[in-house]
């Protein structure tokens, strides 16, 4: 397996470096990220509801169906995992209680929003946000939660949809100063937003590229040059999955094989070395008479 040499810490302090975090949803992909080489990944709130609930980001997911997504992840991979936990399904007390949670297994930190609950995929329609004081303590609860320095706390802000681009730069800037790692201002519409949150908010930045959302998808070395230190391509493994596997049933039910996609599959014996079969193979010889 592929191990992290630097902690997100100490990437994110570092000018010339920005951190691609791949979206994943389950313990296969995020092996599948760690596999290809990705040095930390983000478990994905939109991707867990869909694979765990087959539901849209909507505010469907409870505290315990993230954490526990969370453990699976966790468990099979060694690169350091950040975990969406929406609003924090709670109050500041339960903020408090699942960065505790996260922490004790092993997770490296957490985005956190303001939306008002339930809340809804930042990329959709009809969000609104909780008042900055209100969010500010929750923010606070995840902070004093923390035991491990190296535990990233994300804060963002979805003010921009409701209340403009300086009501966003405005609540970054403080959320910034309560303590948060980086600020994420979601969803800017323009690449001149996106420029003026970088020239405005002195705090390292995460940009969210989410295919045929509403922000520009720019590529991380753009997105670098333009002051971010971290971008997040949270649905990409999602959709890219959805679509073969889709395509792969559509073949199946119309000519009842699939022999024609051979050539899109990975095949049987690479994905045993994906799951490292071998390695249980070995044990189970070590365990046998």
């Amino acid at each position: 397996m592929v191990m992290h040499k630097k902690s997100i810490r100490d990437r994110i302090a570092n000018d010339n470096d920005i951190i691609i975090l791949p979206g994943v949803y389950d313990a296969l992909t995020a092996k599948i990220a760690e596999d290809v080489g990705f040095e930390a990944a983000f478990q994905t709130g939109y991707g867990t509801s869909a694979s765990l609930l087959g539901m849209p980001d909507f505010g469907f997911l409870d505290a315990g169906e993230t954490l526990e997504n969370a453990r699976r992840i966790i468990n099979c991979v060694n690169i350091p995992i950040l975990v969406d936990i929406d609003t924090g399904y709670g109050n500041p007390l339960n903020v408090w209680k699942i960065v505790k949670d996260l922490e004790r297994i092993g997770a490296k930190g957490i985005f956190l929003e303001d939306q008002v609950w339930p809340k809804r995929c930042g990329h959709m329609t009809g969000k609104a946000v909780i008042p900055k004081e209100e969010y500010i303590l929750k923010l606070q609860a995840a902070i004093d939660a923390r035991e491990d320095n190296e535990f990233i706390i994300v804060a963002r802000t979805d003010s921009l949809a409701q209340f403009g681009i300086e009501e966003a730069i405005e609540r970054g800037k403080e959320y910034r100063k309560i303590g948060a790692d980086v600020v994420f201002i979601e969803a800017p519409k323009t690449i001149d937003q996106m420029e003026l949150i970088a020239k405005e908010i002195k705090a390292p930045l995460l940009a969210n590229m989410i295919e045929e959302g509403v922000t520009p998808n720019l590529t991380a070395n753009q997105l670098r040059k333009m002051g971010y230190k971290m971008v997040v391509f949270p649905l990409s493994a999602l959709y890219s999955s959805t679509f073969a596997i889709k395509q792969t049933l559509q073949t199946l039910k119309k000519t009842g094989t699939t022999k024609e996609l051979k050539n899109k599959m990975i095949t049987f014996q690479e994905f045993n070395d994906l799951v490292d079969l071998s390695n249980y193979n070995k044990l189970e010889k070590k365990y046998s008479f």
